[in-house]
């Protein structure tokens, strides 16, 4: 399999953001979004997806968070997208359940070439120190819709909010692993009976 990395630069009035990922890296971020809980929780997809990434954005964070965690799923998923190409090769699918003490979460992903997003928590709190709850679900569907992928988010239980949100992004970035693997018994084959995705 050909090195599969992506440069992604965004730039809008509200974010600049310039992103650099390696899907078959060791899990190494270098992040400076503005926003320390996001910036926590890239960390988890990292580590746990096996994939580098550097991210910056300067994002209108004086307003709120808002932007820059949606923008910030908008370039991971378009540099998932072009690294991966046309997906030959990969397993597509993925899943993983992760716990957190009390908390458990369940991610399933197919890199379909279609967008959808079902998201489910019911976060017990709306902040995490100054960090909107809501705005997990907006980076997911900004990742999707970029990244062209159908996304299953479950939070199967959960009393602590941040342990909630951890284990989602935890469960993502395995997931995402997953299905960014190679399918070593189909490899130069794009997994789909149409023969593209």
């Amino acid at each position: 399999m050909a090195a599969r990395t992506a440069q992604i630069r965004r730039e809008t009035n509200e974010t600049r953001i310039a992103i650099e990922i390696n899907l078959d890296g060791e899990g190494r971020a270098r992040l400076e979004t503005g926003v320390p809980f996001f910036e926590h929780m890239l960390d988890q997809v990292a580590r746990h997806g096996l994939i580098d990434i550097t991210l910056t954005c300067d994002g209108d964070t004086e307003i709120d968070d808002h932007h820059t965690v949606e923008d910030c799923g908008i370039v991971l998923g378009q540099a998932v997208a072009k690294a991966v190409g046309d997906k030959r090769g990969i397993i597509r699918y993925g899943h993983a359940y992760v716990p957190l003490d009390e908390a458990l979460s369940r991610v399933v992903i197919d890199l379909s070439g279609r967008p959808g997003l079902e998201f489910h928590c019911d976060f017990t709190r709306s902040l995490i120190g100054r960090f909107e709850t809501e705005l997990v679900e907006e980076f997911f569907r900004g990742f999707v819709n970029h990244a062209g992928a159908t996304l299953h988010v479950d939070n199967i239980r959960g009393r602590n909010a941040h342990h909630q949100a951890e284990t989602m992004f935890k469960a993502f970035g395995r997931a995402l692993r997953m299905a960014l693997s190679a399918d070593e018994r189909q490899a130069d084959v794009v997994p789909s009976t149409k023969g593209s995705l």
